[in-house]
C-alpha cells in the first residue's frame, strides 16, 4: 500500500496499487483463486490440528487469498466468510460469481452490443479476458462480455489478456 505524509501522519492513498507479496509464493496478496475440490475444510488456523469451522462445498467457487503460511492459504468468499484452507484444494483457474440476477452478457464489451445470454444471480462462470470495465465470461456453454462491477472474483483495476 502506498502511503503519503500529511500533517505529520502517514495516510493510505485511495486506489494506490498494492505491492504486498505472499511470503511463501511471492505472488500478490490479495489475489483470487478458485476451489479445485468439491469440498474443502475451512480451519481456524493453518494446520490440521486447528478446528474445522465449516466446509466449502462448491467446486469452482472463487475465493480471495489474503495470507499464506506454509502449505496453507487464508481465504475468504464473497460474503467475507473464510479461514485457512490447504493449498492443494485451490486452483489458479479463475472464476467469478455473478452478482446480478439475469445479468445480460454481450457479444462485445459494449452495452449496445447484441446480448448473447443472461446469467442468474450466483452462477459461477469462468473468467477470460478483462478490460477496464468489462470481462469475458463463460458458463453452461454460453459466453459473452459482462460489466466488471457485476462480478465478484476480479479486482476493479485488474486487466487480463
Amino acid at each position: 500500500m502506498i502511503m503519503i505524509a500529511m500533517f505529520g501522519a502517514l495516510l493510505p492513498v485511495e486506489g494506490a496499487a498494492r505491492d504486498e507479496r505472499g511470503p511463501v509464493t511471492n505472488l500478490p496478496l490479495p489475489r483470487f483463486v478458485s476451489m479445485k475440490a468439491a469440498e474443502g475444510n475451512v480451519r481456524r488456523g493453518p494446520s490440521l490440528t486447528h478446528k474445522i469451522d465449516w466446509v466449502f462445498k462448491r467446486r469452482g467457487m472463487p475465493l480471495e487469498i489474503t495470507a499464506e503460511y506454509g502449505h496453507w492459504r487464508r481465504v475468504r468468499d464473497r460474503d467475507g466468510a473464510g479461514g485457512w484452507v490447504h493449498y492443494a484444494l485451490l486452483s489458479g483457474a479463475r472464476t467469478v460469481l455473478i452478482e446480478e440476477d439475469m445479468l445480460t452478457v454481450h457479444a462485445r464489451p459494449d452495452s449496445g452490443a447484441p446480448v448473447t445470454a443472461a446469467f442468474e444471480l450466483g452462477v459461477v462462470a469462468r473468467l477470460g479476458k478483462c478490460e477496464v470495465s468489462w470481462c469475458s465470461i463463460s458458463a453452461g456453454g454460453y459466453r459473452g462480455w459482462a460489466p466488471k462491477d457485476k462480478l465478484w472474483g476480479v479486482a476493479p483495476n485488474e486487466l487480463r489478456d
